[in-house]
């Protein structure tokens, strides 16, 4: 009997139905010479520190670091977790062989790997491996059935993050929250976790530390047309300019006469005086530029371009769209999401024409490209920029009984790969300077000639409107026929402006800003390059920023995310740089993308990371400085507490701390006893006025102070 095994209970009848299984036993599908049966994601999960010895227990700085002499998995404690494996373990006992039906990705392939471990399986292992769940792509996969050693560099991959996520999150957050907690609450710290809070609370100091700027701006108006003057260029902007041409393409070399204009005006004075100087004299145009050029279709979605869009489109948050997205997956509709890729192999080119065949309610932007050799570009089709899955695209499957949600997200996808398939967008940008006394000005136009694949979205593109905001709303408009040589009066003025902070993240900067390792990038070729050292997958970064939320360390505000005082002390107590760093994570994330292309050894990896996390110990108990972090523990809306467990690096030991965390502090109690009936009390959690150390925590008659058994005498009756 051939057993398959796949990650949720859906994928399992889908693929029973392919092979002809149709026999429904408890906990898997019989027939046809196959059993397939299924996971419900982990059932296994490494073992937690005192099933490795019992000194592990108790929370000690004594114990630290811990470092396995070796790993081991375990059942997650869930009796239904605990009924399927066993299920699966007596199926495979008794297979002839297995077919590995997880998820065609890195965490799909741990699953299974896991699981097929604790089972303790035998038999050879095949591994399916598709794209998507139509029921062409199964049964081309089953007749392409791979062998499973091919996927072992991808399971070390795997296995190397999860216990590199086990040595960090379980020691970090020990280390920090018996020498800096308060009260002995826990102070989670994650590999990714923490150096994207850091990208957080970095930019929020950025904008608190802001001292605005006045200047001010000269324009006039000849002929409706509002000219600015041309403004010389610092010599810090000319080194940013150098160095960015350096990272993008080979650009030309800018000449010193290009650098030309006016000092920005730092004063009134000298503004009005420039006012004065212009008012009166004829305004004259002195050159008029008009070139032509093209913009090809925007890129193909990967999950987090995907994810960016709709935070910026819709306001969905990153793990919004990662549900979604993973629905309209398992719906048929849309290929495998846990992608890193915008492009498409070549063999994906001969099915497109049935793909967008089976656009039905697309038919309007479809019909134009019936019966004509659909374009190939390299920008489109490229093998060597696709590894494992290609970029998201729809199967063709007719979608049917979708969300709102669901639908607004197929729409994004669909229309973005109907455009790939258009004409570029031809346009015309008119460059026109003028001259008063010496002082030159300028105004630019845009003007679309064709707009080829723009008709896919409206008259304007999703992209030019997110171009227009970062130009600060240049309107793509058509500027009068102007000729070198005319003049005539115009009325010129001085407007008062700021220098403005940097904006607050938002989910979808912050998921940028994450996949280039905190690097400010809007090439698409460079962001390409930097992706090797994003931090995160794309797969778990909705995640991280979900545990950012879980945690109480960030906030939200409209659309920005906002880092908490708790957040915030955190990442100012960090002095481990290899703690905080996007920049140094990123090497990190980049040696596991190595691992699985096999030119990276993955015990290497951990004797690193081990030999990390022993400098990380060694560094925080040689602190002397006393620092304590004050935590305001969030109450959910049940009322009940973020457990300890989950304080644990993000995603990885679940159940550690929940059985051996420090005990919950009087503060947390009474907050938790409250948030059941009403909002949490605003004094509890707040410092103490009398001794400073310790933190506000609410008794049966009046409130006290934490540090009550060091002496602090602090009391304040209920009113």
């Amino acid at each position: 009997m051939i057993v398959c095994i796949a990650e949720k209970p859906s994928v399992a009848r889908d693929i029973a139905d392919v092979l002809g299984a149709k026999d429904k036993k408890d906990g898997y599908i019989e027939g046809n010479g196959y059993q397939v049966t299924w996971t419900f994601g982990h059932l296994c999960t490494l073992k937690e520190p005192h099933e490795y010895t019992p000194n592990w227990k108790s929370w000690s700085l004594g114990s630290l670091p811990m470092v396995p002499p070796r790993f081991g998995i375990k059942l997650i404690s869930n009796p239904t977790y605990e009924r399927q494996f066993h299920v699966i373990e007596n199926l495979m006992q008794h297979a002839d062989m297995i077919i590995n039906c997880g998820d065609a990705g890195q965490e799909g392939e741990l699953i299974q790997r896991w699981v097929m471990q604790k089972a303790g399986a035998r038999c050879p292992v095949k591994r399916l491996w598709i794209s998507s769940l139509t029921e062409e792509a199964i049964r081309e996969g089953f007749v392409k059935l791979r062998d499973a050693s091919d996927f072992q560099p991808l399971y070390e991959a795997g296995l190397s993050r999860a216990i590199g996520d086990w040595l960090l999150g379980m020691n970090a957050t020990r280390l920090y929250t018996m020498k800096y907690g308060q009260n002995r609450q826990v102070l989670s710290i994650g590999r990714v976790q923490t150096p994207t809070l850091a990208l957080i609370v970095n930019r929020q100091l950025e904008i608190q530390n802001f001292v605005p700027k006045q200047y001010w701006e000269l324009k006039t108006v000849y002929r409706d047309t509002t000219f600015s003057a041309i403004l010389r260029k610092s010599d810090e902007e000319l080194v940013l300019e150098a160095e960015k041409q350096k990272e993008g393409a080979a650009a030309k070399a800018a000449k010193p006469e290009d650098n030309r204009g006016i000092e920005p005006i730092t004063d009134r004075e000298r503004g009005e005086a420039l006012l004065e100087r212009i008012k009166n004299s004829p305004f004259t145009i002195t050159n008029v530029t008009r070139k032509n050029g093209k913009e090809a279709p925007p890129r193909l979605f990967d999950l987090t371009s995907l994810q960016v869009e709709c935070n910026r489109k819709f306001a969905f948050s990153a793990d919004e769209t990662l549900k979604t997205i993973q629905s309209l997956y398992e719906k048929k509709v849309t290929t495998y999401p846990r992608v890193d890729t915008t492009f498409l192999s070549d063999d994906i080119y001969p099915k497109c024409p049935g793909i967008l065949k089976g656009l039905r309610d697309y038919q309007a932007l479809t019909a134009p490209l019936d019966g004509a050799t659909l374009p190939k570009s390299k920008k489109v089709f490229d093998n060597s920029k696709v590894t494992d899955h290609h970029a998201i695209i729809p199967t063709g499957q007719p979608p049917q009984n979708l969300t709102d949600m669901e639908r607004r997200v197929f729409d994004l996808i669909a229309r973005r790969f109907i455009a790939v398939f258009y004409p570029d967008c031809l346009f015309a940008t008119t460059a026109v300077i003028g001259e008063v006394e010496q002082i030159e000005f300028k105004v630019s136009g845009k003007q679309i000639l064709e707009p080829g694949w723009r008709v896919v979205f409206g008259t304007l593109s999703e992209r030019s409107q997110e171009e227009k905001e970062e130009k600060g709303g240049e309107d793509e408009n058509v500027l009068p026929a102007f000729v070198v040589g005319e003049s005539g009066p115009h009325l010129p003025d001085l407007y008062e402006k700021w220098t403005q902070p940097p904006r607050p993240y938002t989910e979808a900067t912050l998921l940028r800003a994450m996949e280039t390792a905190g690097k400010l990038v809007d090439n698409d070729e460079l962001r390409d390059a930097l992706k090797e050292n994003g931090i995160g997958r794309p797969s778990t970064r909705a995640a991280i920023i979900e545990t950012l939320f879980k945690r109480n360390y960030i906030r939200k505000e409209k659309k920005n995310l906002i880092a908490t005082p708790t957040g915030v002390e955190l990442i100012q107590i960090i002095h481990e740089e290899l703690l905080k760093s996007a920049e140094l994570t990123g090497m990190w994330e980049k040696k596991l993308r190595e691992i699985e292309k096999r030119t990276y050894n993955a015990s290497q990896f951990l004797e690193e990371l081990k030999q990390m996390v022993s400098e990380i110990v060694m560094s925080v108990l040689s602190d002397n400085s006393n620092r304590h972090i004050t935590i305001q523990a969030p109450v959910s809306e049940k009322g009940e507490k973020t457990s300890a467990a989950s304080a644990s690096a993000a995603g990885k030991p679940k159940k550690e701390p929940k059985k051996r965390a420090p005990r919950k502090s009087a503060a947390k109690k009474t907050e938790q006893t409250a948030g059941e009936n009403q909002p949490a009390d605003a004094l509890v959690g707040t410092p103490c006025p009398l001794c400073g150390k310790g933190t506000i925590i609410k008794g049966k008659t009046a409130y006290g102070c934490s540090e009550w058994k060091g002496g602090c005498t602090f009391r304040k009756p209920f009113e």
